[in-house]
């Protein structure tokens, strides 16, 4: 889960494997798979890289430096 800020100050966890789409429209609107909205005080920049720390987090993805993939064969 990942945190974002409601307009009114209130915190709001979000699973990062349901958000569709992240806008800014000045503010910025996380849209949901299952079409729920929510408006933020987080830029997307901020959003994804969150999403990014919490995949590496988890294993999903690698630092993405490419350290160590030269000359390795299969």
């Amino acid at each position: 889960m990942i945190v974002v800020t409601r307009l009114n100050g209130k915190s709001l966890w979000i699973n990062p494997f349901l958000i569709e789409s992240v806008e800014s429209t000045p503010d910025s609107v996380v849209t949901l798979n299952n079409g729920h909205k929510y408006i933020v005080l987080e830029s997307p920049e901020e959003i994804t890289k969150q999403i990014v720390h919490l995949y590496r987090q988890i294993g999903i993805v690698g630092t993405g430096d490419g350290a160590g993939e030269e000359g390795r064969t299969p």
